[in-house]
């Protein structure tokens, strides 16, 4: 049977005999479904960079220490607002299951998977 591509975007590929991510290859006959993992991004360092930069904005008698404290909470609220989650790729087999690909791109990863389910269901 002709090897069937489903995605291709460079970095990753999906054929109906290969998954590749850079310079890792798995092949599709071992996999027996696929799963999306989602770990939040840890947003309590910007959260206590925040209220720090407020609570030196409020008690401080010196007008440069105040400046510090809202730059501090500027840059809280910046970082806050910018930290992404990170989406993985899981493959499961019958030796286990295995973390193929991370983003923080979640439409990358759903593509991806559904271009190995693709693949899993044209196996047959």
């Amino acid at each position: 049977m002709e090897e069937v591509e489903f995605y291709n975007d460079g970095s990753v590929s999906v054929t109906s005999a290969r998954f590749r991510v850079g310079s890792s290859t798995y092949a599709m006959q071992g996999v027996t479904s696929v799963k999306r993992g989602h770990q939040p991004a840890n947003k309590l360092p910007a959260v206590i960079m925040g209220l720090v930069g407020l609570v030196m904005m409020f008690v401080a008698d010196q007008l440069g220490v105040k400046a510090i404290g809202g730059l501090m909470l500027i840059a809280g609220i910046a970082l806050f607002v910018t930290l992404k989650p990170e989406y993985s790729v899981y493959l499961n087999s019958a030796s286990g299951e295995s973390q193929a690909l991370q983003s923080k791109d979640r439409a990358h990863i759903d593509k991806v998977i559904d271009a190995l389910n693709q693949s899993i269901v044209h196996r047959g």
